[in-house]
């Protein structure tokens, strides 16, 4: 009788240890789960944080149907001028604060129009608007805010030229107050009016901006001008040369020999080589 009692404690204990047993892999188990799951949960977190801020860095906002009419480009980023079909492209990144850009302007803008107005070349204008982000201020973003809005309407290059004619010190951010850019206005015919007015003082293309500035931070550039002949570097070299308008002009031709010029658009060459496209000051 008692070896039978003894079986039977000895039975009930090894059901016990065996449900114990059974219970801890299965606590175990839960705890790795628990742990999985929480590190599921971190890497999830931290995957949205991460889009989120990638996506507020590259303008996610954005939609090329905000862009100013005429733009091209990936997302519309790009304004271009000149004929589309000439033989060379001149692609040109430009801060309207940046003093260098305003000595380029200076130094070769006549060129430039010159070039363009024979077809020989188009150029494609990245407005970019970083100064304001190191100088601190907000006439890097009001201009090119402005030159979106003149583009538009069709007279981004006057007024182009008109603004680098007219640029305030790069310290001053005189921009700041956009009634002066509105003034500028009067020196492109066609330009003044509410429509325009009210444009700038909207901050209308506000998102196209700071989308050509993202663009910009995300090329491997790093300054302004960059100006790059059929994108190849050609500021303040190109192949080892340095840049001149002389040199500018022989650059092209070599480049263009045999190559028919391209047709310009209806009006572009009387606004290319009107007195105020080519204004100084």
């Amino acid at each position: 009788m008692s070896q039978k009692n003894d079986a039977g404690k000895r039975s009930a204990r090894e059901r016990m240890q065996e449900e114990r047993a059974q219970e801890e892999a299965r606590a175990k188990r839960l705890r790795k789960f628990g742990i999985i799951g929480t590190v599921l949960a971190v890497l999830i977190v931290a995957v949205v944080v991460g889009v989120l801020v990638q996506n507020s860095r590259s303008g996610s906002s954005y939609s090329a149907s905000q862009a100013p009419a005429g733009t091209i480009g990936s997302n519309n980023l790009v304004i271009p001028v000149g004929a589309s079909n000439a033989p060379s492209t001149l692609t040109v990144y430009e801060d309207p604060r940046c003093p260098a850009c305003g000595q380029f302007e200076k130094d070769f803008h006549a060129t430039v129009n010159q070039l363009l107005s024979a077809g020989k070349i188009m150029v494609n204008y990245h407005v970019v608007s970083f100064i304001d982000r190191h100088d601190g201020g907000t006439g890097s973003k009001n201009g090119a805010n402005a030159l979106a809005c003149a583009q538009n309407v069709g007279k981004f290059h006057a007024y182009h030229d008109v603004l680098y004619a007219n640029q305030p010190d790069e310290t001053v951010d005189a921009w700041a107050d956009k009634s002066k850019l509105i003034a500028l206005a009067k020196q492109v015919p066609g330009l003044d009016s509410p429509t325009f007015e009210s444009c700038v003082t909207n901050n209308s293309f506000g998102s196209w901006v700071k989308a050509v500035q993202t663009d910009f931070d995300k090329s491997g550039f790093s300054s302004t001008p960059t100006i790059l002949l059929n994108g190849t570097s050609a500021y303040p070299t190109f192949n080892g040369t340095e840049i001149t308008p002389a040199t500018l002009v022989s650059w092209v031709d070599t480049a263009n020999k045999g190559k028919s010029p391209g047709t310009l658009p209806s009006g572009s060459a009387a606004a290319l080589a009107s007195p105020t496209a080519g204004s100084t000051g």
